[in-house]
């Protein structure tokens, strides 16, 4: 029996990194890792001005440079209170350390390499130093990534390659030059000339003698659509066609010198946009479900983007479910792509069967637990599936939980309510309440030939647990119904 490899906890995404210092976001990763765990957490704006570490002024007419980590201390302090440790992502550039004036998003992140190389390398090592003083060896676990999407113009000036493989090698030996066993990768790309991309960057990484400790990319399965107001509407592409992008990906690695080298997805979701209501919805869930069981046939870590909608880089959202793209919705309200997670966090350790529509799993005493997913198709037409659960013997437990259009879903509340841009208490706790699977339980015995019914996106979860011993001398719930 062959073991369950489930890296869907190794990291998670947030916003910008300055948005920790907010109660509603230490609220929802809190909740999140109460109820989930999550390993690494990985957001934008290590270096960005909110967070305000490069500092410069002027004295007696020559400039000081200095730096402020009060900030970063906060952040990083609330991660370790939350048992979470910080996938680092090198970027944007500070303000009075960059070369031009271009940005991305309503907070500015400016997307230019620095004016003066040396003080970016002595910015990037005094940041790691004092993390390393502060927090010790664990640091050298947290992986550095150098650098944000740079095959895009809005997050690296004109989607300069050979700037940005420049920089990333003058980066890469600064950081290895404060320790040699600090984690180091990139290029951080998404689905723009990919392939081209990642086998030049490759090549220079092989013609430098880079010895990286992991390559990086990004992973979204939706096309380029037009907003309608604040909003996109983008279909799904056929995920088996989306997953080839990841394939040739990890052949790409696989003809180098760095052959097995561990291939991180640090950004994966459906729609790219925090503007996309797909992400609010149970077809967006039972998407997931079915790329959280093949995206580890590449990729040893994946990075669900994000944990939550305290999320503003198209400015500040306009109502509580506004297509973000978090786990949950403001006030910790759980969407239905949270379950998806949820359930996968309760599979067992090893593999009974897989297929495109459903995991089951085992442990070592002869329990069962599954997920399975049914999503409608492209056109938006789909049919139920009937999947066989395992036959036992003797008694057991059988929990059903059901995340459907009718169960587990707040959007649709949220409809019926009125769309209310601002909650009030009652509301917010009519839409928690409505926020759970359906969830149903009944004792079976030598069970065969027994299957789960599925409807068009939904993803239900199964737990078949033994029951040991008798119930309670004289109780008879049979007399009860």
């Amino acid at each position: 029996m062959s073991e369950f490899i489930n890296n869907a906890f190794r990291c998670i995404g947030t916003g910008r990194l300055s948005l920790a210092l907010r109660k509603e976001y230490i609220n929802e990763l809190r909740y999140i890792q109460r109820t989930i765990g999550f390993e690494y957490i990985r957001g934008h704006g290590l270096f960005s001005d909110d967070i305000g570490i490069y500092q410069e002024r002027e004295e007696n007419g020559k400039y000081i440079i200095e730096y402020n980590f009060n900030y970063l201390d906060q952040i990083m302090d609330s991660f370790k209170a939350l048992n979470i440790k910080p996938f680092l992502e090198l970027d944007f550039m500070p303000k009075k350390l960059a070369s031009g004036k271009e940005t991305v998003f309503y907070w500015e992140g400016n997307i230019t390499p620095p004016k003066n190389n040396n003080e970016w390398v002595k910015l990037v090592q005094n940041t790691l130093k004092h993390l390393l003083k502060r927090y010790g060896n664990d640091v050298l676990e947290w992986p550095i990534e150098i650098w944000n999407e740079p095959n895009l113009t809005n997050f690296w000036k004109n989607a300069d390659k050979q700037a940005y493989f420049n920089f990333f090698e003058e980066t890469f030996n600064a950081i290895k030059k404060v320790n040699k066993h600090l984690k180091v990768g990139g290029p951080a790309i998404c689905g723009v000339k990919d392939e081209e991309w990642l086998q030049d960057f490759i090549s220079f990484c092989e013609s430098e003698k880079l010895d990286i400790d992991f390559v990086t990319r990004h992973f979204y399965t939706v096309n380029v659509v037009p907003t309608e107001g604040h909003y996109r509407y983008p279909n799904l592409r056929k995920l088996k066609d989306s997953l080839k992008e990841l394939e040739k990906s990890r052949k790409i690695i696989d003809r180098s010198k760095y052959k097995n080298l561990p291939m991180y997805i640090t950004e994966f979701n459906t729609s790219y946009s925090p503007d996309a209501p797909l992400h609010d919805t149970v077809h967006n869930a039972a998407y997931t479900a079915d790329m959280l069981s093949k995206l580890g046939d590449t990729s040893e870590l994946y990075s669900y983007w994000t944990f939550g909608d305290v999320f503003e880089e198209k400015g500040i959202p306009f109502t509580n479910f506004y297509g973000g793209f978090g786990l949950l919705a403001e006030h910790s309200i759980c969407k239905p792509t949270y379950w998806t997670f949820y359930f996968y966090n309760q599979l067992y350790q090893y593999l009974v069967e897989k297929t495109d529509n459903w995991i089951i799993t085992k442990n070592g005493d002869g329990e069962y637990t599954g997920i399975i997913w049914n999503y409608k198709n492209e056109e938006g037409y789909g049919q139920d599936i009937n999947v066989s659960i395992p036959q036992v013997n003797g008694k057991y437990s059988l929990v059903l939980e059901k995340v459907d259009e009718k169960h587990g879903n707040p959007l649709l509340i949220w409809h019926g309510l009125g769309e209310p841009a601002s909650l009030t208490k009652e509301e917010v706790k009519v839409l928690k309440n409505s926020a759970v699977p359906e969830i149903t339980a009944k004792m079976v015995s030598n069970l065969k030939n027994a299957k789960i019914k599925v409807c068009p996106d939904s993803v239900e979860y199964f737990k078949m647990k033994k029951i040991c011993g008798s119930q309670d001398t004289g109780y008879s719930y049979s007399k009860l119904i």
